[in-house]
């Protein structure tokens, strides 16, 4: 059965962000509050509390609708069930990506720049990560930003499926989506927040109205 993924308000987990509490303790929060996407993303975590943290993800988001998406290893999407991956453009090649993981397979792809969009459009990736659209932290290996009006200006030439991540929270959100976004994928406006339940049920608000 092909998985039919809800991008509108998508979930990057940070463990480092997420302020000691339990990773997937947040992720169950953001869900409450209208997350309707997940991928989860371990750069340090060995590969067994890997593949046993995405299989209880899983778990726990299938039975609610919720994509999971891995970030990086298709290794460990195969391993766990998940519904994907996201790649970069220094990670595993699209089309080995999509070999091992089948057809149905959720596979995203991270542009950080038009010719890397442009080459992407020959691909039949499910989705676009637009990175990042605002300089950010947890993206500081990334010099230069998209900004509103490159996004804008990606929106008049693809017809892929765009999520923006980068910087994004409450204050820009609505410009992200009227720039022409399609989904917005959030770290640490999410992880980082007080009440990850509240601040996704705040983006979604905000979502819903644009």
């Amino acid at each position: 059965m092909t998985v039919r993924a809800d991008y509108r308000l998508y979930l990057v987990t940070d463990r480092e962000l997420s302020v000691g509490r339990d990773i997937e303790d947040v992720v169950l929060e953001a869900v409450r509050g209208g997350v309707t996407m997940v991928q989860l993303r371990e750069k340090t975590l060995p590969t067994r509390p890997f593949v046993e943290s995405a299989r209880r993800l899983k778990a726990v988001l299938a039975p609610l609708g919720i994509t999971l998406i891995i970030n990086d290893r298709v290794d460990i999407a195969l391993a766990s069930g998940a519904d994907g991956v996201h790649i970069g453009q220094e990670d595993m090649p699209y089309l080995d990506a999509r070999r091992l993981l089948g057809p149905e397979a959720i596979i995203g792809l991270s542009v950080e720049n038009p010719e890397q969009a442009a080459e992407a459009e020959a691909l039949d990736v499910d989705y676009l990560g637009v990175s990042p659209v605002f300089v950010t932290p947890t993206k500081s290996e990334l010099e230069t930003q998209w900004g509103l009006e490159g996004l804008q200006q990606l929106r008049l030439k693809s017809q892929k499926t765009l999520v923006a991540i980068g910087g994004i929270g409450p204050r820009n959100a609505a410009g992200v989506l009227e720039a022409g976004a399609d989904g917005l994928a959030v770290v640490s406006a999410i992880c980082s927040a007080p009440d990850p339940r509240a601040a996704a049920a705040d983006l979604r608000r905000i979502i819903e109205s644009n």
